[in-house]
């Protein structure tokens, strides 16, 4: 299924496959290589490590190509500030807590909650999704219902 991504996180996965195999492959070649001087295979901790370490970084690796593979990169020059979508970001007041919060809705791959990037995939994200500004919108989450009021919208 593709996901749908900013160039900016594309460009970021694209870089981190660079990374991992031009960098992280070579190292873990070279600590197979380095256990496997050090004699039995069959009782080498230090190789049987090693390999599966290597396994879980060719597992990342195929994990990326298949994100790049089936990405779909939005447009923003197409987007609208009309009403909530992916790519959005928009200014909240927490009725309950009676606090501003922003958000960027971005997603899965991007998301980052301490950079206020949230995965469109949130029960926060989806409940704001094609809101307008001006609008309140319930929220379950596990703290409860939240309502958030819709203050703006910008990209």
């Amino acid at each position: 299924m593709a996901e749908v991504m900013s160039e900016e996180g594309f460009k970021a996965i694209l870089a981190e496959i660079q990374y991992l195999e031009s960098v992280e492959r070579p190292k873990a070649s070279q600590a197979i290589a380095e256990a496997r001087d050090k004699g039995d295979l069959s009782e080498n901790a230090e190789y049987d490590a090693a390999k599966d370490a290597q396994g879980k970084l060719e597992a990342r690796i195929a994990l990326l190509k298949d994100k790049v593979a089936n990405a779909r990169i939005i447009d923003a020059t197409k987007l609208s500030t009309d009403k909530i979508q992916i790519m959005s970001k928009v200014r909240l007041l927490n009725h309950r807590l009676k606090k501003e919060v922003s958000y960027t809705i971005v997603s899965e791959s991007e998301a980052n909650f301490l950079e206020g990037k949230i995965s469109v995939a949130t029960p926060i994200a989806k409940a704001l999704l094609n809101h307008k500004v001006g609008d309140i919108v319930e929220v379950r989450v596990p703290a409860g219902v939240q309502q958030l009021e819709v203050l703006e919208i910008s990209l």
